[in-house]
This record gives structure tokens, C-alpha cells and sequence, in this order.
């Protein structure tokens, strides 16, 4: 028994053995057959698309070969049309070179004839110009030259009574055209009429502070004078004294420091050196600003800073009675006005127009006038030299170059003879004139004396039979030194000396 149960357990599992390996053989030979299936298929299924591949391709290939064809027949049939063509212009060709040769034939004889012709024609014309000039007895050459001269001679007078009427017309519209500039622009100027002049007097609150300004042994007011260069004038006048120099500059700063002292009331030395040197240092900075504004307000650019200081010391400057610097900043309007009206460089109108008088702003110690002082300083600052002529010749010192030259000229007149712009009266103008001719015609040998230019210029006229040459220079001299002793001025006054000798004899 107990064998058998153990073998029963045993034969249980071997036979479930078997069965396992029973079932694993038919699941294997199913997928054998399974994969069998489906390699059949696969195959059958490559066949397929190997007929479809190949068939397309087979497609195509026609496609394609009838395309080709297609087109080689397009090519043929285009390269037949060329043919054609070629064909057709060579023929062209072929008939126009026998047209030409056939045109040059005719051209030929043409020539021929016309040469004929020319000759014959020649002949006649030498016969009938030897029949005229038998006739008229003038040869070809001669009958020429008269007819020449005949149309040159009526030509002359055509010209010159056309260009006479051209003048007339020129000068008429010029004159017309001239005033109505003229008129136009100074209605548009509309700047204030200046009348200011330097201070040359201070007021004092009491005569107790002249001594105090002199000082002790005069040691205040020598200090003063030499500080700022200036005469101080104390004399009876109540409570006031009177400043002297032809330097406005100087004045001025002498002027404020005096005030300075005067209001502070210590008035020695070192204080006044004190004073001095703050107000030069003031007024030296306001002259700059001065100059600066008056540019900026013109709108001129690139300014040397010298020439705007030397704007700046106009400011303190005036011209019988006009302020120099807003006499040159009105030059420099008109001058530009006027070159907007004719057509001229604006810029260049208006630059020369203010720097006419910058000569006047100049320390100099130079016998020069203001206009070559100008010259040489804008010509060393590499002014324009436009700007250099304009400055030299607002007096007519030097020839104007350019239209802008003249125009200042022009503003610069309009600007001085506006009423009441210049404070000089006509008797003290009238009466400086004066004396500088009578010292001229004090002299023995002066027929005439005339002083022009404003007293800047005498140009005086000799006896040529009382005066020789060696003498009229001798005269100049001594002349020119006695204006120098008997009259006080600013700047300088040319003397000339005119020598005629004029000969006169009547043909009876």
C-alpha cells in the first residue's frame, strides 16, 4: 500500500507532464502553421506590389518617353521656323544689295553729271565776276572789303543806339529800383534812436570830499590817475569833478571806481588800487558779455573771441553822440536787409557791416585810422577777405571788391544820417570843418582848402607858379603839425596837397 502511494503521486505527475508537453507541441505546431500563413501571405502580398511597382513604372516610362517625343517634335518644328526665316532674310539681304548696287550706279552717274554741271557753273561764275569788276572797275577783293565795311558801319550804329536805349532803360529801372530798396529797408529798420553819450562828470555829495579825493600831497588822486590813465579835473565846479581821456574804456572804469570810493568813503591808496582792479575786472567781463549779445542777437557764428571783446569795448564808445556799438549792430541790420533784396550773400553782408568800426575797440598806439586798424586785426584773424575790404573801405580808404563792400558803405550812411541818430550839432560840426580849413589857408601859397570825410581828410590846392614840388611836401609837413598843436582830436586827419599844372593855348 505504501508503495502505491507513492506511485500514484508519481504517475500523476508524469502524466501531467505529458499532458504539458503534449499542449506545448500543438501550440508550437499552431504557430509553425500560423507563421507559414502569414509568410505566404507576405509573399503573395510583395508579389503583388511588385506587379503594382512595376507596373507604374512602366507607366511613367511611357510617360515620360511620350513627353521627350512631344518635345523633340517642338524643337524640330521651332528649328524649321529659324530655318525658314533665315531662309527668308537671306533673300532680303540678297535684294537689298542689288537695290544698293543699282543706287550706287545711279549715284555714280549722278556725279558725274553734277560735276559737269559744277564746272560749267564755275566757268560762268569766273566770267561774270570778270565782267563785273570790268564794269565797276573794282577787283573782288576791294568790292568785298567795301561791302564788309558798309555792314560793319551799320552794324556799329544799330549796336550803339540799342545799347544806348539799354542804358537809359538800366539806369532808369537801377535808379527806380535803388530807391524803392532803400526806402523798403530803412521803413523796416525800427531801432531807437540812440543818444547817449560817456559820462565824463561825478557827482560829490559835498566839496569836503574833493580833499579827500586828492588827498594828502595829492597822493590819492595820482594814484587814481595812474591807476586807471586818466586826467582828474578838479576845479570850482560844486561838488563835481571831471574825468578826461580819449580811452572810453578808462573812463568808464575810472568813473565807477570814483563812484565806488565816493559812496564807500575810504578813500587812500591801497584801497583804491583795491577798487581799481574789481571794476576793471567787471567792466572787462561786461565788455565781453557785450559783444557776445550783440552777436547772438545778429546770429552770426564762429566769432573770433577778440573781436567779440573788441565789439564789447564799442559799447563805451560813442560817435557824436551815437553809441558805436548799436551803431554797428543798425549797419548790420540795413547791410543785411539790403542784401536779402538784391540778391547778395546775407551772411557776409551782415558780418562786414558790424565789424566796420571795429577799429575804434582796438588798443592801439598806431597813427592809423579806425578802418586800417580794423583791417589788420580781422586780416590776422583770419577773417574772410571780403571782410577785410568791407572794413577798409566803409570810408572809402581802400576800393570796395565785392557788392557786400558797397552795401556796408550804404548802411553805414543810412545808419549815421538818420535824424536825429548823431548829436552833433550842424554849427559845432560846421565850425570844426571850419578850423581846419583856416589853418590851411593860413598858409602861404594855399589857394583852397576843402575838409571832407566828416574833418577826416583836408585836401588842400597850392599855387603852382608860389608852391614848387620840394615845397608843397615841405607844406604838408608843417600844416599837418600845426593841426596837430592848435586842435584836439580823436584818431587822425589825413592832409594831401594837390600841384596843378594846367597849360591852356587857343588855335585862332
Amino acid at each position: 500500500m505504501a508503495i502505491l502511494y507513492v506511485a500514484l503521486p508519481l504517475a500523476g505527475v508524469f502524466l501531467g507532464m505529458m499532458i504539458r508537453w503534449l499542449y506545448a507541441r500543438f501550440q508550437l505546431t499552431a504557430a509553425e502553421q500560423r507563421a507559414a500563413r502569414i509568410t505566404q501571405d507576405a509573399v503573395k502580398q510583395a508579389e503583388a506590389q511588385k506587379r503594382e511597382i512595376l507596373l507604374e513604372a512602366k507607366d511613367q516610362l511611357i510617360r515620360e518617353r511620350n513627353q521627350q517625343e512631344r518635345e523633340n517634335r517642338e524643337r524640330r518644328a521651332e528649328i524649321q521656323r529659324y530655318e525658314r526665316r533665315l531662309v527668308q532674310k537671306e533673300e532680303n539681304l540678297d535684294k537689298k544689295v542689288e537695290s544698293l548696287e543699282k543706287e550706287d550706279e545711279a549715284l555714280a552717274k549722278r556725279k558725274e553729271v553734277i560735276a559737269a554741271k559744277e564746272a560749267d557753273i564755275a566757268g560762268q561764275e569766273e566770267r561774270y565776276r570778270q565782267e563785273l569788276e570790268r564794269i565797276s572797275g573794282l577787283s573782288s577783293e576791294e568790292a568785298k572789303r567795301l561791302i564788309i565795311q558798309g555792314l560793319e558801319n551799320e552794324a556799329r550804329h544799330d549796336a550803339q543806339v540799342l545799347l544806348n536805349k539799354i542804358e537809359q532803360e538800366a539806369q532808369t529801372g537801377a535808379e527806380k529800383r535803388t530807391r524803392d530798396i532803400l526806402v523798403a529797408t530803412m521803413q523796416r529798420m525800427a531801432a531807437d534812436v540812440t543818444a547817449e553819450v560817456t559820462v565824463t562828470s561825478v557827482s560829490l555829495p559835498g566839496d569836503e570830499m574833493k580833499g579827500r579825493i586828492i588827498g594828502r600831497e595829492g597822493r590819492n588822486i595820482r594814484t587814481l590817475e595812474t591807476l586807471t590813465g586818466v586826467d582828474v579835473i578838479i576845479d570850482d565846479t560844486p561838488e563835481a569833478v571831471v574825468i578826461s581821456c580819449f580811452d572810453p574804456v578808462r573812463r568808464e572804469i575810472a568813473r565807477v571806481a570814483l563812484e565806488r570810493l565816493i559812496s564807500d568813503g575810504r578813500i587812500h591808496p591801497a584801497r583804491i588800487e583795491e577798487v581799481v582792479q574789481k571794476v576793471t575786472k567787471e567792466i572787462s567781463q561786461k565788455i565781453y558779455e557785450e559783444g557776445e549779445k550783440v552777436v547772438f542777437d545778429l546770429g552770426l557764428h564762429n566769432m573770433n573771441p577778440e573781436l567779440i571783446r573788441a565789439l564789447g569795448r564799442l559799447h563805451y564808445r560813442t560817435s557824436y553822440g551815437q553809441n558805436v556799438l548799436s551803431h554797428s549792430k543798425e549797419v548790420a541790420v540795413i547791410a543785411g536787409m539790403l542784401a536779402a533784396e538784391i540778391g547778395a550773400n546775407r551772411e557776409l553782408a551782415k558780418r562786414g557791416a558790424l565789424l566796420h568800426d571795429i577799429g575804434k575797440g582796438v588798443e592801439s598806439d598806431s597813427d592809423q585810422n579806425h578802418a586800417e586798424i580794423g583791417m589788420d586785426l580781422a586780416r590776422k584773424l583770419g577773417e574772410d577777405p571780403r571782410i577785410v575790404n568791407a572794413i577798409g573801405s566803409h570810408h572809402a580808404d581802400v576800393e570796395p571788391i565785392c557788392i557786400e563792400s558797397v552795401l556796408t558803405q550804404i548802411a553805414d550812411a543810412i545808419s549815421a544820417a538818420r535824424p536825429g541818430a548823431r548829436r552833433e550839432t550842424l554849427d559845432n560840426y560846421v565850425k570844426r570843418l571850419e578850423n581846419l580849413e583856416g589853418i590851411a589857408e593860413s598858409f602861404s601859397g594855399v589857394d583852397k582848402a576843402f575838409a571832407i570825410q566828416a574833418g577826416r581828410e583836408l585836401r588842400i590846392l597850392v599855387n603852382n607858379e608860389k608852391v614848387t614840388d620840394d615845397e608843397a611836401k615841405e607844406l604838408c609837413k608843417q600844416i599837418a603839425k600845426k593841426i596837430e598843436t592848435d586842435m584836439r582830436y580823436p584818431g587822425r586827419i589825413k592832409v594831401t596837397i594837390i600841384r596843378e599844372t594846367r597849360i591852356v593855348e587857343y588855335a585862332r
